[in-house]
């Protein structure tokens, strides 16, 4: 089971830094997800650097998250 992330810190590039409960930390680049429908508001900036965590995983909104398998599986190790 894939371990739910704990904090989340928005970068300027379009990336995340992740850690998760095993205290594992990850970089995520969004920059290929949003050209998708679901992620294309993150295009904006303030938007995509309001990133918080809820449920287990970062979010931005009512409308936009991302998975924590998503995040832990397709993460590069810090």
């Amino acid at each position: 089971m894939t371990p739910d992330v704990v904090e989340v810190k928005p970068l300027p590039d379009y990336c995340l830094e992740t850690v998760f409960e095993n205290g594992e930390r990850r970089w995520f680049d969004m920059k290929p997800l949003l050209s998708y429908p679901a992620f294309s508001a993150l295009t904006e900036q303030n938007l995509f650097m309001k990133a918080y965590i809820a449920y287990g995983t970062a979010v931005w909104n009512d409308e936009i998250d991302l998975s924590p398998d998503t995040l832990y599986l397709r993460g590069r190790p810090l």
